[in-house]
């Protein structure tokens, strides 16, 4: 390879890493609209019209709900290119590691998925809560999958010494059934905002003054959540507490699970200030962005425990 051929690899290289940054930046403010769009009741913002608005590519009336409706059309759209861009470049440049060709297609694919399930809500072929919030944990899906092939562009694994880990049963398992079941309390918080129950309970931990647990469904649905994310919590808490004692030589495994214990820490402080604040918007954004970055977080742990070895820790 000549001096010329080199520094054109390096400029194309260089040229991926800033498409796929932004990409995931991209992807992160599709997840923060997706929840802006229902916190705010802006799902009809722009009537059953899709792609249009209220039938016209311009509409005429501009109220706050048309205007976040927009943005996160807008946005989703940007994300769309971006991605296909992501997807070309890293399938010319990157095709010789094992995860591109797969990450690739679940980015892709789930994206495509989740427009088409927003643009059926909108029209009104795909409705009802339990279906809708959904949405929410496809485009979760889509983001880890960017995230993660951000990360093997940006050589993640090599500069943390992340290629090769033993890893044992204990922290394998954990960590594989934990993503599964934190995809669970991600879909329960959905479907908190979908049936409209954020203020079902207005104390906590408990429901309210009178009532301990729930009572009907709507304090159920708000309930269940917050059960379910104290089991998370609790979970994470446990297997951060073995990572930092059978794994402190990786710098990646011990650090990693701190910040995911910080992440989901967060979380929960948000989901408390959530019901003090009468679901003030942006506490509820935070609220969506941790879990966002946490189950990227945890996918990444499954795709380091995919290239690891067992042994018997």
């Amino acid at each position: 390879m000549n001096e010329k051929t080199f520094f054109g690899v390096l400029r194309l290289y260089k040229n991926l890493k800033i498409v796929a940054l932004l990409t995931t930046i991209a992807m992160v403010f599709v997840q923060i609209g997706g929840a802006l769009v229902t916190k705010t009741g802006s799902a009809d913002g722009c009537g059953d019209s899709w792609p249009l608005c209220h039938g016209q590519l311009i509409p005429a009336d501009w109220p706050i709900e048309t205007i976040i409706e927009l943005a996160h059309r807008g946005v989703s759209g940007i994300a769309i290119i971006l991605l296909a861009l992501l997807c070309i470049m890293a399938l010319k440049q990157i095709p010789h590691i094992r995860e591109t060709k797969f990450l690739v297609a679940v980015s892709f694919g789930f994206i495509i998925i989740q427009s088409l399930i927003g643009a059926a809500a909108v029209i009104g072929i795909w409705e009802g809560d339990f279906v809708l919030a959904a949405h929410f944990g496809i485009s979760l899906i889509c983001f880890a999958a960017v995230f993660l092939l951000t990360l093997l562009i940006f050589e993640v694994d090599k500069k943390y010494d992340a290629t090769i880990l033993m890893i044992g049963p204990f922290l394998r398992y954990n960590t594989i059934f934990l993503t599964i079941y934190i995809y669970f309390v991600v879909y329960s918080g959905a479907l908190v905002r979908h049936t409209d129950s954020s203020l079902a309970c207005m104390s906590w931990p408990h429901c309210g003054p009178e009532s301990i647990w729930a009572v009907n469904f709507y304090q159920w649905v708000q309930m269940s959540h917050r059960l379910a994310a104290f089991i998370a919590i609790v979970w994470v808490f446990l297997i951060m507490i073995h990572a930092i004692r059978k794994y402190s030589h990786y710098r990646v495994i011990k650090y990693g699970w701190i910040i995911a214990f910080t992440l989901i820490a967060m979380q929960a402080v948000t989901g408390m200030l959530s019901i003090f604040t009468m679901v003030n918007i942006f506490i509820a954004l935070l609220h969506a962005l941790f879990i966002t970055l946490l189950f990227g977080l945890l996918c990444y742990f499954i795709m380091l425990l995919s290239r690891s070895k067992n042994n018997t820790k």
